[in-house]
């Protein structure tokens, strides 16, 4: 379980890493297939990440109750992080329709899920 941890986490950083790169930080050129393998890393990395996030089990109360947590933190960051996005650019008229979908999705997502916990468990 620890070992699969320590997988979780690396990906988790690779993935982190490569969306920081992707930006181009450093406003270095970024041709089209540099781009292109970036992407392809990407989505690696996300599927990867996604499959240990689903094969995820908990052993004891605990170990549930610290998944509960970690799911709440992340949603309340990807939402919070979405909204001060939407507001910023909003504030700037040049609103992404993208931010604006990401956050309707999350939130259907959540209301979902709960739906889904309630009549099933």
């Amino acid at each position: 379980m620890r070992n699969n941890f320590l997988v979780e986490i690396l990906i988790a950083m690779g993935l982190i890493m490569l969306l920081i790169l992707l930006l181009d930080p450093f406003m270095a050129l970024m041709t089209t297939p540099i781009q292109t393998m970036m992407i392809a890393g990407i989505l690696i990395f996300f599927v990867s990440f996604c499959a240990f996030v689903w094969r995820e089990n908990t052993k004891d109360e605990r170990e549930q109750f610290h998944k509960h947590i970690a799911s709440r933190l992340a949603y309340l960051c990807g939402s919070a992080i979405l909204i001060v996005g939407v507001i910023f650019q909003s504030l700037n008229h040049a609103l992404d329709p993208w931010l604006v979908i990401a956050l309707i999705v999350i939130i259907l997502a959540k209301i979902t899920g709960a739906i889904y916990a309630e009549k099933k468990y």
